[in-house]
């Protein structure tokens, strides 16, 4: 059986039905606390916005207060989504927090706008596409930014320049995975929600890789939804909050994480079903025996050099102990 990677953590951090935004921000602290302490290697919030149910707009200001209450963990963004913002301004941010937690700081970078036409001419002032098109040369902008001063550098990121922080690319189709190859940079798959380019995505980027200075060799890491409870029944249980939230995007309603139903079968129709299962094919969902054979499977599948989890599960505590037997495998399995 194939040896599990190093396990990472997306928190989206939800606001669930019942509960407030200060309560989901509270419970972020709280799990990178224990995610610390239990050994996940980097830990990190993603930009949404205009979204009822998702508390990490602010991702910067998050990322401080999470490296804040934690000790060892690599703190960051998954991701920030660069169109939305001056390469400056997220050189500054992200160079504050390299000063602020040294060698803890990721910076994953997006290029889609995380949010909806109304909320990108708020961010933007503008509905110009040319943020997306433009993302490659924002992205080198911004390595100049992070990079060692250079004596001819007209503006400079204060902080920022010479912190080097680690740049991910992330993405869910083929046009991150090909520039990160070629600009020989980590990259990130987002198959926890848009699973059907993840192999496609992978085989590019490992065969186009050029080794970059920081980067000798290709990085890819492999989102996936996990969720572990004492058995298979309790998981699936609790996996229909994330099939819900799912099920909302497929009719264009993003509201908070839903609590668990005993059955899906009243609330989707055939076909919304299968679109959900389509969007959720990169979930392992059970017991520790499970999810242990679902990982393995899954590395040997992907050779992913990382696997980064989300898990939407409406009770924090159960969220929780998720998290502890997800970690419990890389000791005993």
């Amino acid at each position: 059986m194939s040896a599990l990677p190093p396990l990472s953590i997306l928190d989206l951090a939800p606001v669930v039905e019942g509960a407030t935004t200060r309560e989901a921000l509270l419970n972020s602290l709280d799990l990178v606390k224990l995610a610390d302490g239990l050994g996940y290697t980097r830990y990190w919030v993603a930009e949404h916005h205009n979204m009822e149910g998702v508390a990490s707009s602010a991702t910067a200001v998050l990322i401080g207060q999470l490296a804040a209450v934690s000790q060892r963990i690599r703190v960051g963004a998954g991701g920030i989504m660069l169109p939305n913002h001056a390469p400056l301004t997220i050189a500054e941010q992200f160079g504050t927090l390299a000063e602020l937690f040294p060698g803890r700081i990721d910076l994953g970078l997006g290029r889609a706008p995380g949010t909806d036409r109304p909320t990108m001419r708020a961010l933007r002032r503008s509905l110009e596409t040319s943020g997306e098109d433009s993302f490659p040369n924002d992205v080198l902008e911004l390595q100049s930014f992070l990079a060692p001063e250079a004596d001819s550098a007209v503006v400079r990121a204060v902080p920022g320049q010479g912190t080097e922080v680690p740049i991910w690319l992330l993405g869910s189709s083929l046009y991150s995975a090909q520039l990160a190859a070629y600009l020989g940079l980590p990259f990130a798959f987002a198959s926890h929600f848009a699973p059907e380019m993840l192999m496609q995505a992978l085989q590019i980027y490992r065969s186009t890789y050029k080794p970059s200075k920081r980067h000798a060799k290709p990085h890819a890491m492999v989102g996936l939804n996990v969720i572990v409870a004492p058995t298979d029944e309790e998981a699936r249980l609790l996996f229909t909050s994330a099939q819900q939230r799912f099920l909302g995007m497929v009719r264009g309603r993003r509201g908070k994480l839903p609590e668990p139903v005993p059955s899906m079968d009243a609330l989707w129709s055939p076909a919304e079903r299968l679109q959900v299962e389509r969007m959720q094919s990169e979930s392992i969902v059970g017991s520790p025996e499970t999810v242990r054979a679902g990982l393995a499977a899954t590395r040997e599948r992907t050779q992913a050099d990382e696997f980064i989890v989300a898990c939407a599960v409406h009770d924090h505590a159960l969220r929780r102990r998720s998290y502890e037997l997800l970690a419990a495998l890389t000791v005993s399995g």
